[in-house]
């Protein structure tokens, strides 16, 4: 995409934006809205985030080949609206890791309208607050049933399932746990397999 300096420029740390500017935006990298204010990506994921994201995109995608749930991988817009799903009424655009949607009322050619039943994220070293409490409470709200977490350099997992519209955190799971989701049947993840691969 063409740099547009001035645009980059004039986001402010609380400004309220939608998904409508969203759309008219030229610039360079990922952007994602989370209630109206721009987090922009600076620097490309390292290797072992996108080794992860591909070895479990993968297993995702052969899992659901005959379903009706699909899979996708980032960049890839859910649009999470709060009242109204018009473009203008939209202020919240993300760009998770990997989602899985089983409501294909839900797609559409510019990417998914609503919660995905399961999102995986995979943490960067340093900052994470955008992953651990803004789209955390986003996700919530929204009624994303499951929120996978996935710790590289740690090498572990939390599960986040959503019970009565409130987050329950499972315990950690590490190498040698094999975490199996418990809103979409037939997820299993071996993290020994993951992590291995990756180390």
């Amino acid at each position: 995409m063409k740099k547009n300096t001035n645009l980059e420029e004039s986001f402010t740390e609380y400004g309220r934006y939608s998904y409508a500017d969203y759309l008219t935006w030229e610039i360079d990298g990922m952007v994602e809205l989370i209630k109206g204010r721009v987090f922009k990506q600076v620097a490309a994921p390292r290797r072992k985030h996108q080794e992860i994201v591909l070895l479990v995109g993968s297993k995702l995608l052969t899992l659901f080949e005959h379903r009706i749930c699909k899979v996708f991988v980032a960049p890839f817009d859910v649009r999470l609206p709060s009242t109204s799903p018009k473009d203008e009424k939209i202020f919240t655009v993300v760009q998770p890791d990997i989602c899985v949607v089983c409501d294909p009322a839900k797609l559409d050619d510019a990417g998914c309208v609503g919660a995905p039943d399961l999102i995986v994220e995979v943490l960067a070293p340093g900052n994470n607050k955008k992953e651990l409490k803004y789209k955390y409470e986003v996700y919530q709200e929204s009624g994303v049933k499951e929120y996978w977490i996935i710790q590289p350099e740690m090498e572990n997992l939390m599960v986040y399932t959503l019970k009565q519209g409130e987050y329950v955190a499972s315990r950690l799971f590490t190498r040698g746990d094999v975490v199996k989701s418990s809103c979409i049947k037939g997820i299993e993840l071996d993290l020994e397999e993951v992590f291995g691969r990756v180390g």
